[in-house]
C-alpha cells in the first residue's frame, strides 16, 4: 500500500500476513471478543473474528531523503518460530522495483529492537552478517540499544548479535533520543512500555500528518480495550499509559495511523475509549 502525506510518500512492504492464531501475542483477543467489535471487519479481522495482522516495513520518501522504518524479519535468520527461520523473502527486490535499491537508502530508523523490526538491518554474506544498507545511517534509540546490548538470554542475544551488533560494528549506528529531528518532515516521540526505549515517528508535510506508532498497539482492538497488553510488553502498566496518552493526543485529528502490524485509518473517540475509522 502507498500513502501521500504532503510531499512525503510512504510505501508499505509486507513480509508476512496472517489471520488468527495470535493468542500467544494478544491472548484476550479471541474470536468471540473480536466479533463484538463489528468495525474491525474486514480490514482488521474477518467475519468469524479471526485477527488480521502483518509484519511489514515502511519506505518513507521525502523531497531529500529515503528512509526505511523498521526492517521486519529478514532473510536467512535463525529464529524460534519456524515461519521466521531461514526466510527467503523479496524485500530488497521490492525496494529496487519501487525505484529505491538498497544503496540509495540514506536512513534506517528502528522504532524498537525486537526481532520483527530489525531483521533486514543485515544480510548474510560469505557466512557473515553485514549491513544491508551500506550507505545509510541507522537511527536507534539510545535507551533501547543500551538495554538490549547486554541481554544474554540466548534467543534474544542472537537477534542483537545478527541484526544490530554488525551495523554498530560497522560504525553506521547513531543513537538518538526522543525528540530527535530525523529531517524536516520526520521527528520521533517517546512511546515507552512495549520495549524500554520504544518511540513513534511523526510525519508532517504541507499540513498533513501521519503517525507510525510501531508496537504501541499490535492491533486496533487495543484502542477499545486499552488494558489488553501484549505478552511481550516490557512494562505493561507503562504501555497502557502510553497507549492512552498517544491515542488521546491524536484522536479527532486527520492524522493517518500506521502501526507495526496494521495500517490505515484515523483515531476517533468512542466514549472513554477509541476506535479506528478508515
Amino acid at each position: 500500500m502507498k500513502w501521500q502525506i504532503g510531499d512525503v510518500t510512504i510505501t508499505q512492504f509486507v513480509e508476512i500476513e496472517t489471520y488468527g492464531g495470535k493468542e500467544y501475542i494478544l491472548p484476550q483477543a479471541t474470536p468471540e471478543a473480536l466479533r463484538k467489535l463489528a468495525w474491525l471487519c474486514p480490514h482488521f479481522a474477518d467475519a468469524t473474528g479471526r485477527i488480521r495482522m502483518s509484519i511489514h516495513s515502511f519506505l518513507v520518501e521525502t523531497p531529500t531523503r529515503r528512509i526505511v522504518i523498521d526492517t521486519g524479519i529478514g532473510n536467512d535468520k535463525p529464529r524460534g518460530r519456524p515461519e521466521w527461520t531461514g526466510r527467503q523473502g523479496p524485500f530488497l527486490e521490492q525496494l529496487t522495483a519501487a525505484g529505491c535499491p538498497a544503496d540509495t537508502i540514506d536512513t534506517v530508523l528502528c522504532t524498537h529492537l525486537h526481532v520483527d523490526h530489525v531483521g533486514w538491518n543485515t544480510v548474510l554474506s560469505d557466512g557473515r552478517w553485514i549491513p544491508t544498507f551500506r550507505k545509510a545511517r541507522y537511527l536507534m534509540g539510545r535507551v533501547e540499544f543500551d538495554y538490549w546490548k547486554d541481554v544474554r538470554d540466548p534467543a534474544l542475544a542472537t537477534i542483537f548479535d545478527d541484526s544490530v551488533r554488525p551495523v554498530a560494528g560497522a560504525g553506521l549506528v547513531d543513537l538518538i533520543d526522543a525528540g530527535h529531528p530525523v529531517c524536516d518532515e520526520l521527528s520521533v516521540i517517546p512511546t515507552p512500555g512495549h520495549s524500554p526505549g520504544h518511540f513513534s515517528v511523526h510525519v508532517r508535510s504541507r499540513g498533513e500528518d501521519a503517525l507510525l506508532i510501531g508496537d504501541v498497539a499490535h492491533h486496533p482492538c487495543q484502542m477499545v480495550h486499552l488494558d489488553w497488553c501484549s505478552t511481550i510488553d516490557f512494562d505493561p502498566a507503562q504501555t497502557i499509559r502510553t497507549r492512552k496518552e498517544l491515542l488521546s493526543r491524536f484522536a479527532g485529528t486527520p492524522t493517518l495511523i500506521l502501526a507495526g502490524h496494521f495500517v490505515g485509518g484515523k483515531i476517533v473517540r468512542d466514549g472513554d475509549v477509541f476506535r479506528l475509522v478508515m
